[in-house]
């Protein structure tokens, strides 16, 4: 079975049993404060899974877009992706327990025909906080899941979140694994057995942790599942590894055929390639243009860290084009935007390809300043040369050694973890917010994104359109289409809109519309791809009410329900994001009036 033959049996099966797919969310979160990317299937959900309607009704189907950067270093061994997309069923205070993993079950056995001796399961074991999870095991016996491949684990294996120590909505959850072995799967579940591959994880969200740690039962229970697409095509097709299937072959061939060598003997390398080209797309696909912030700067270490392998492998720059046309065919079933796109796509690759190129000269450059200097190139050196140029220590060691001196590896890789530490430490900082960070203060920025763009269309034109957002407790980040920078008093002007419609205090209500009776009521798309998608019915959020409406957009929300309680609005810094796009920081309260105040 393959790939997309794989997605469409999913989507049929769920959409069989009630339920209504809906598109893939973009890449770039869509004003999530804890994430830069969309890193699971539920990460777009969470306003739904808190307790707002879903337009769409309470039983979901879909496969989410998603990117993990936090192992971007291991990707080329047997497992580790940045890009892969996660097959998911949700039920919104609908079915629980019982109902989810019958259908789970249905879907694997009856659909799939896979023999029921080559599953085991996982539940959570309980403990001083939460009772061993009898419910599940229960509806697994029943359905003939022998006792034996039952494992009862505690909740850094079994909950969601791992180890329930973040606040906010939680649960137990119950894991499927396949046996991946030659021979006849052992009669007992052994979680520590490597040949039993996890394809599947449901979740059953039924407490709220507080921030004391007590766990209450929450009132609207919701089921999350997800099933990486990938690793569960290459286990279903007997493959070694997700390397093996049809989604990565395509690309890997024509590595192969441009350097002119074998894949056997540079796995991890072309690995790399395939898998950074192919994230690399997506990514610029979905708005992050390879730059030094943010989103755009993975893009850049993305391709970059292609194209440093593609050298290792004697190709010289230009060898990215061929590479990439073949990763947009093997999507192109499942994303017709990327052929669309294509030729953009491909030519922002090749400019990034280009502008690598020549970093690496000035690097080279460098190089040879640090060792006429002293004879030898320090471990801090090699740092910053694999920093700064993009020179993996390979390289600087091939260099090295080329001169008769050494490298001081041990200074590095000491180096190279403090990096690894202070990237994680931010990484986890992002997290840190829970990505249910739908605080007063986050729902205020939110808001204020909506009142910000309509101002902006008010004084710059309808040209302008969102491209991007990003919301901390402290700021707002607001990306909009716009080839010029703006003057201070264009900036003074879009303040002084949004803080009118701030003093109105406007109410914030929201109606469920199709994508048409959106666009007839005047309302903003800001992703018309993803929302021309849906068949079914979007939330449009409107500033005012019918006598004054200041505002109308397409957004899952939340809002604050006045306008008035943003108290007033300012812009701290608007700049340059990349080509066309330009990027405004801004605050509200009390910050804001400060900033106001200090101009007199």
């Amino acid at each position: 079975m393959t790939a997309n033959e794989f997605r469409k049996r999913y989507i049929d099966f769920f959409v069989s049993k009630g339920h209504v797919e809906i598109p893939s969310a973009s890449l770039i979160p869509e004003n999530d404060p804890s994430v830069l990317f969309t890193t699971a299937g539920m990460h777009p959900l969470v306003p739904y899974l808190k307790g707002e309607k879903h337009p769409a009704g309470n039983r979901l189907v879909d496969y989410q877009k998603c990117v993990r950067t936090g192992d971007v270093d291991e990707v080329g061994d047997e497992t580790h992706l940045t890009f892969f997309e996660m097959l998911g069923n949700w039920s919104l205070g609908d079915y629980f327990k019982a109902e989810s993993i019958e259908m789970s079950y249905e879907f694997l056995t009856s659909e799939l025909k896979i023999d029921v001796s080559k599953l085991a399961v996982s539940v959570f074991s309980g403990d001083d906080d939460v009772s061993r999870d009898e419910e599940s095991a229960a509806v697994w016996l029943k359905l003939g899941i022998p006792e034996a491949r039952i494992a009862y684990l505690g909740k850094e294996d079994n909950w969601w979140p791992a180890g329930g120590k973040h606040p906010g909505p939680q649960g137990p959850d119950t894991e499927i694994f396949y046996w991946t072995g030659d021979e006849v799967a052992p009669e007992a579940f052994d979680p520590e057995n490597a040949l039993w591959v996890e394809i599947w994880n449901n979740v059953f969200m039924e407490y709220d942790r507080t921030p004391e740690g007590e766990y209450k039962p929450l009132a609207q229970k919701n089921v999350d599942t997800g099933m990486g697409l990938e690793r569960t095509v290459a286990v279903l097709q007997g493959k070694a590894n997700v390397y093996e299937t049809e989604l990565f072959q395509p690309i890997i061939s024509v590595i192969e055929s441009i350097s002119s060598s074998t894949y056997a003997g540079n796995e991890r390398a072309m690995r790399i390639i395939a898998d950074h080209i192919r994230s690399s797309l997506m990514l610029i696909n979905d708005g992050a243009a390879p730059s030094n912030k943010d989103q755009g700067y993975i893009v850049r270490r993305l391709v970059r860290r292609a194209v440093r392998q593609l050298l290792n492998l004697g190709v010289e720059v230009g060898g990215v084009e061929p590479i990439a046309i073949a990763a947009i065919d093997t999507l192109a079933e499942a994303y017709p935007e990327l052929v669309t796109k294509k030729t953009e796509l491909i030519e922002a690759l090749k400019n990034e390809e280009a502008k690598f190129g020549k970093t690496l000269k000035k690097g080279l450059k460098e190089f040879e300043k640090m060792f006429a200097s002293a004879g030898h190139v320090s471990g801090e050196e090699a740092f910053v040369l694999y920093s700064t140029f993009g020179f993996p220590l390979e390289l600087t060691e091939e260099l090295v050694r080329e001169k008769g001196a050494d490298v001081d590896i041990d200074t590095f890789k000491s180096e190279f973890v403090k990096h690894q530490d202070l990237s994680r430490a931010g990484a986890g900082q992002k997290f840190a917010g829970g990505l249910a960070d739908h605080s007063e203060e986050s729902m205020k920025l939110h808001t204020a994104t909506h009142l910000l763009h309509k101002a902006l269309r008010m004084v710059l034109g309808d040209h302008v359109g969102q491209k991007g957002s990003n919301i901390t407790q402290e700021r707002l980040r607001f990306d909009f289409s716009h080839d010029a920078k703006m003057t201070d008093d264009q900036k003074r002007e879009v303040e002084a809109i949004v803080n009118e419609a701030i003093s109105k205090d406007l109410p914030m209500t929201f109606q469920d519309m199709t994508v048409e009776e959106a666009k007839e009521a005047g309302a903003i798309g800001l992703f018309e791809d993803k929302y021309a998608q849906m068949e079914g019915k979007v939330k449009v959020y409107t500033a005012g009410d019918d006598g004054d409406v200041f505002s109308r957009e397409i957004c899952g929300g939340p809002h604050v329900d006045k306008t008035g309680k943003l108290g007033a609005f300012a812009i701290k810094k608007e700049e340059a994001s990349s080509a066309g796009i330009r990027r405004i920081k801004a605050v509200v309260g009390d910050k804001a009036q400060q900033i106001l105040g200090s101009r007199g």
